[in-house]
């Protein structure tokens, strides 16, 4: 059931239409960064491989065999150790798949604002941006200059939501997305592991039992 849990909330997580639309993107021969699937597809692992090993626990406590509540305890450890490994990634990481998304989004925009639409598709990035987060413009475009790039890449407005222009900043918009989805990824990693401690714990215990209870 925790493997189902985890690996329900990682495809939910993997096909989000927000990341998708974004992570998805291709500007010219470069594709957007994807380092954000990494902990995704790990979470996708994790799950379905728990809920092949709990069938092997459950089988082996009904069977009553240590032989396989030994292999269930061992590929738990193992399981435990690549999560905590994924985790010390993921936290090392965190700050950097934004900053990359935001990259990526800059050099988008600064090529839709002198290239032709025709040649280059980096207009198209730019709205799709805009489109799925919400936003116009980065940090730095809000500043008072020439609103004609906004009519045109920014989504269409009224005129009260106009005034709210210079808090839409795209930049921060990315920064709240990914800070939401790793979020969530690090409480279904911290849900695993004390779940995962739990079952080493009770595995052991009821492996010791069938081992004494054989010496009767």
């Amino acid at each position: 059931l925790a493997g189902g849990i985890i690996l329900g909330v990682a495809l939910w997580l993997r096909h989000d239409s927000q990341t998708t639309n974004i992570l998805y993107l291709q500007l010219g021969d470069k594709q957007a960064p994807n380092t954000f699937y990494v902990g995704i597809y790990i979470l996708i692992a994790v799950g379905a491989v728990m809920m092949f090993v709990g069938f092997l626990g459950c089988y082996g406590a009904i069977q009553e065999s240590q032989c396989l509540l030994g292999t269930f305890f061992t590929c738990l450890v193992i399981l435990f150790a690549c999560e905590v490994a994924a985790g010390i990634w993921g936290f090392v990481n965190k700050d950097q798949i934004a900053k990359d998304v935001k990259q990526f989004y800059d050099q988008a925009f600064q090529q839709a604002l002198v290239a032709e639409s025709e040649t280059n598709n980096a207009r198209a990035v730019v709205k799709t941006f805009h489109e799925t987060l919400d936003c116009c413009g980065p940090d730095n475009a809000l500043q008072p200059f020439s609103p004609l790039w906004r009519e045109d890449l920014c989504p269409k407005k009224d005129s009260l939501q106009k005034i709210n222009w210079k808090s839409s900043s795209c930049h921060k918009k990315i920064d709240e997305l990914f800070s939401g989805k790793l979020y969530l990824i690090g409480i279904a990693a911290i849900v695993v592991a004390v779940i995962m401690i739990f079952e080493m714990i009770l595995s052991m215990v009821l492996c010791c039992g069938i081992r004494n209870s054989s010496v009767y």
